[in-house]
């Protein structure tokens, strides 16, 4: 790797319900692995309120984590902790291959179905004879057509509804990247982690953002919400079809409580 970089990153995720939880399972995705981009140098997990119940590689080879909610708890906190050396690739992640084939990830989900205003999007990219071209045009593309502006959308939002509206955040802009590119022939995926900002240590939330798959170069990625494809400053944590399956934590429930959801994230060198 070039241009090496350490990262230091504290995220912590809690989870309150309104009554004692009867049963709930969460899968945490939180964990990152040694790539052609980044190398592991310390990282740990807590976890209060429950306890991990096994660890295992998802179809997607995402280091996962099954977490069981303590009976009667009204709190669940779990910290992923640890540094990360990263690389500049000029946003192309490679020729890497898992168990899963490329044809799946030419396939739509409920989250990434294409509509009538999606297939007008991949129009262009269809006819382009440079895909490589064609897919940071559908980049500029989505961001001109639906700006980042948060509280437009929720996390359940699927790509057309996103894109029908006057905003979206780095999950809809990726979502409609990979919908779009997945409508022109082309295989994308979801990719969540982390992006360490220049002018702040503090954030709200992870990162997401998009791969597309070309012959040739692999793997290519497209953070549509900044105009640029993922560099030193990135941090993969997990891949997917979608937002959902590739999310740091997601999980079941059992019973009527609510849950609210506090996010605690630092970032820097």
């Amino acid at each position: 790797m070039g241009c090496d970089v350490k990262i230091q990153i504290a995220h912590t995720t809690t989870y309150s319900y309104d009554a004692p939880v009867g049963y709930a399972l969460q899968q945490v995705r939180l964990t990152p692995t040694d790539g052609p981009l980044q190398k592991v140098l310390d990282w740990s997990i807590e976890i209060a309120g429950g306890r991990q119940e096994l660890t295992f590689r998802d179809q997607h080879g995402n280091h996962t984590i099954l977490v069981n909610v303590d009976h009667g708890e009204t709190e669940v906190k779990i910290t992923a902790r640890g540094e990360v050396e990263t690389g500049d690739g000029s946003g192309i992640y490679g020729k890497i291959y898992g168990a899963v084939p490329l044809w799946h990830y030419c396939q739509q989900t409920p989250r990434t179905m294409p509509g009538k205003n999606i297939r007008a999007l991949a129009r262009p990219l269809e006819r382009s004879e440079d895909p490589l071209s064609g897919l940071h045009d559908l980049s500029r593309t989505i961001l001109e057509t639906i700006p980042y502006k948060t509280g437009a959308t929720f996390a359940e939002t699927p790509a057309e509804e996103a894109l029908s509206g006057d905003g979206g955040v780095c999950q809809d802009h990726a979502q409609i990247f990979i919908a779009a590119s997945r409508h022109a022939g082309i295989p994308a995926r979801y990719v969540s982690g982390y992006l360490m900002m220049n002018d702040r240590v503090d954030q709200e939330a992870s990162h997401g953002w998009a791969e597309a798959h070309l012959d040739g170069l692999g793997w290519v990625g497209f953070d549509v919400s900044n105009i640029i494809s993922p560099d030193e400053r990135y941090v993969r944590l997990a891949t997917g079809l979608d937002s959902l399956d590739a999310s740091p934590i997601s999980g079941l429930r059992m019973g009527q409580a609510r849950e609210s959801m506090i996010v605690s994230l630092q970032i820097q060198q």
